[in-house]
């Protein structure tokens, strides 16, 4: 039976996709619930068939489970593929939990304890044994993880001295050597990206969760400097942990009265206009110039396939004309244009 060549609207969007759209793999660690290896492997097949090609993960996520799983079906797949990993945490070994244990928010991780480490030997470290668990898959980017004063309070100084001094130094001698082609940071405040960008060239940032239709405080400086040092954004977390996907969740913690606020206000305006808070959240990061690529988490061939409809809903410029003039978009906020 003879099938019908895809639409050009289809056709289009795989495109876009191909170039805009990221796949955040911590589900595939068994973020907060555990999936079984047949699922994780199906999702990124249909991620890859959707059009989507970067895929990036962290020793972090599921203590090397991700990272293992993501490499296994990308390798499987045959597709070309960008692929991103982090350094920055040790993974050392322990004995096996019971099943069912969560741990750092992962259930049935790989029996494994992350330990910070940003040393030039441990970024190395961490690197090799990354590759290990990637069995031959190629590193496109690599980003130093959840370095800050957010994540390390009092231990922040020290962290942020053993990067500059050396893991910076390491993944600089990784790109110079070939290994890699980008390095840079994977972190949920930009404020540290700028502390180091003060003293340390980057080719791209991971930002998780900071410049969303939700909250913009990345415009005061942090996304203007960006583009004068030609940084890359990759706008990760746009769903605000998933607040902005109908749950309860911000920063990875129940939301506050007044988040909840603001979201339902957004959903209103939303919908006046025919149009879900999840795709216009989904959208809004591509439009400021430094941001090239919005990354988002997907756990299932159907996550995959709504993500891909959400990027594909056609966006009335009045929606964003009027949640500006309600406040809930900063005035300054670049907005997506028309579709013609």
């Amino acid at each position: 039976m003879m099938t019908s060549p895809p639409p050009d609207s289809a056709v289009k969007n795989a495109t876009h996709l191909r170039g805009q759209l990221g796949f955040g793999t911590a589900s595939l660690g068994n973020l907060y619930r555990a999936i079984d290896d047949e699922t994780a492997h199906a999702t990124v097949a249909a991620a890859l068939d959707a059009g989507i090609t970067h895929f990036d993960t962290a020793p972090h996520y599921g203590q090397g489970l991700s990272e293992r799983r993501v490499a296994d079906a990308l390798l499987a797949s045959g597709k070309p593929f960008i692929l991103s990993t982090k350094v920055g945490r040790r993974l050392v070994p322990i004995d096996a939990p019971v099943p069912g244990t969560e741990r750092h928010g992962f259930v049935d991780g790989d029996p494994f304890e992350p330990e910070f480490d940003y040393s030039y030997d441990g970024v190395m470290a961490a690197f090799e044994d990354s590759r290990k668990r990637l069995k031959g898959a190629r590193v496109s980017v690599l980003l130093a993880h959840d370095i800050g004063r957010v994540t390390h309070g009092d231990d922040h100084a020290r962290h942020l001295k053993d990067f500059l001094d050396g893991g910076y130094r390491a993944m600089r001698a990784l790109k110079d050597q070939g290994v890699i082609d980008t390095i840079g940071l994977g972190v949920n405040e930009w404020q540290i990206c700028e502390e180091i960008l003060a003293h340390a060239d980057l080719d791209v940032v991971l930002l998780a969760g900071r410049y969303t239709l939700l909250e913009q405080t990345a415009l005061d400086s942090f996304l203007p400097l960006c583009v004068r040092r030609k940084v890359s954004v990759l706008a990760a977390g746009p769903f605000n942990s998933g607040i902005l996907t109908g749950g309860d969740a911000y920063n990875y913690s129940p939301a506050p009265e007044a988040i909840r606020a603001k979201v339902k206000a957004l959903k209103t305006v939303c919908e006046a206009h025919g149009v879900s808070i999840p795709a216009a959240a989904l959208q809004f990061p591509l439009a400021h110039p430094a941001v090239t690529r919005v990354v988002a988490g997907m756990a299932s061939p159907a996550e995959v396939a709504a993500n891909a409809s959400l990027f594909a809903t056609v966006i009335p410029p009045e929606l964003w004309d009027d949640l500006k003039s309600q406040g809930l978009l900063r005035a300054d906020a670049v907005v997506p244009e028309a579709v013609a």
